[in-house]
């Protein structure tokens, strides 16, 4: 793993100088000079051999020196090794997981409502971005359509699906038929399309109104036309609900607004984004992305902290943080951890 290997660059006074200059400057946001971490690392080390290891780091590329101060900051690579190597998580505390179960309580309704509950619930404990991809819907199959007859040339379509669940539309027909006719239509469908995903029964339907109109019968046509009103196009919904941006506003680290709007612009846009949780999609457990590793210079300040939800082998999202490369990762991972699961576990009652 990389980690080892940066694990044997530093000896340990240096790592142990680095978690405190971290830990510090995570805290309070302020460069780190000699002096504070001579009096909070507890080794016994003189001010001259502090800087020659502070010069060391510098020149590693684990800390910088802002020209305003002779205290130094962490860079991307810094954060990396702390989080690889010396960072001691802190688990969620009660309260915190008080507030996850009315977010959570709820998973058996809308995904994209849930997708928001959960995106606001990250927001809200972490006081930075709540991002949750849509849960991917379970496959939905027809198991039988029935079609009754309605005054002003309208069909009532009744849809039997997953073998319990029960949905109506009104469909607008071309001319009013009788109950033998829409029985026959009936019939007709069940006999191609019972036992079909929604996706395949709307591809079934198009193939076969372009190919096969002119060797049915009108009956048939019709048919076809009126299960076509019933399956339409899925709408394109947003693949992943973000919520806290706002919260990005008031960080000091996101607070050019050029870069802010190129931020908001992207996540808009969501293509990089989901780039980066689709990685997460397919990986073991929570990514982190720090600064620059997320390979969109928009993103150069910030860290994504993001975990798949799965219920049993089957991962059905993404869900995490976005904030400045500045954030408490001590929290924040274990929290994102906790929510992940969580939700999975949820998923899972309710499938």
């Amino acid at each position: 793993m990389a980690s080892d290997k940066r694990r044997h660059v530093l000896d340990e006074r240096a790592q142990t100088l680095l978690r405190v200059l971290v830990d510090k400057y995570i805290r309070e946001g302020q460069p780190v000079g000699s002096r504070t971490l001579s009096r909070d690392s507890g080794l016994d080390l003189s001010p001259a051999t502090i800087r020659n290891i502070m010069s060391d780091l510098e020149e590693l590329g684990f800390v910088d020196s802002p020209h305003t101060s002779a205290g130094r900051v962490p860079t991307s690579k810094g954060y990396r090794f702390f989080v690889d190597t010396l960072i001691k998580l802190t688990p969620p505390n009660g309260d915190d997981l008080l507030r996850f179960t009315p977010g959570l309580s709820e998973v058996g309704g809308d995904p994209q409502a849930l997708a928001l509950s959960v995106s606001n619930l990250l927001s809200v404990i972490t006081r930075l971005a709540g991002i949750v991809t849509v849960p991917r819907r379970a496959q939905t199959s027809l198991r039988q359509i029935e079609f009754l007859p309605l005054s002003g040339k309208r069909v009532l379509a009744i849809l039997v699906v997953n073998d319990r669940e029960v949905q109506n539309k009104i469909v607008n027909v071309q001319r009013d038929f009788s109950a033998d006719e829409l029985r026959r239509a009936t019939n007709y469908l069940n006999d191609r399309f019972s036992g079909r995903s929604f996706s395949q029964v709307r591809e079934l339907l198009l193939a076969e109104l372009k190919t096969t109109r002119e060797s049915m019968n009108a009956l048939m046509v019709e048919a076809i036309e009126m299960a076509n009103q019933v399956f339409p196009e899925a709408e394109q919904q947003p693949e992943f609900v973000l919520a806290g941006e706002t919260n990005l506003m008031g960080l000091e680290e996101l607070s050019d607004v050029d870069r802010l709007k190129g931020l908001f612009e992207a996540f808009g846009r969501q293509r990089d984004i989901l780039h980066l949780l689709d990685q997460s999609m397919r990986a073991d457990g929570v990514q982190i992305f720090i600064g620059h590793e997320s390979g969109y210079q928009l993103l150069d300040n910030c860290s994504i902290v993001a975990a798949p939800y799965a219920t049993e082998d089957d991962t059905m999202g993404v869900l995490g943080v976005i904030g400045p490369t500045r954030m408490a990762y001590e929290r924040v991972i274990p929290i994102v951890d906790v929510t992940a699961k969580l939700l999975g576990r949820a998923l899972k009652s309710t499938g």
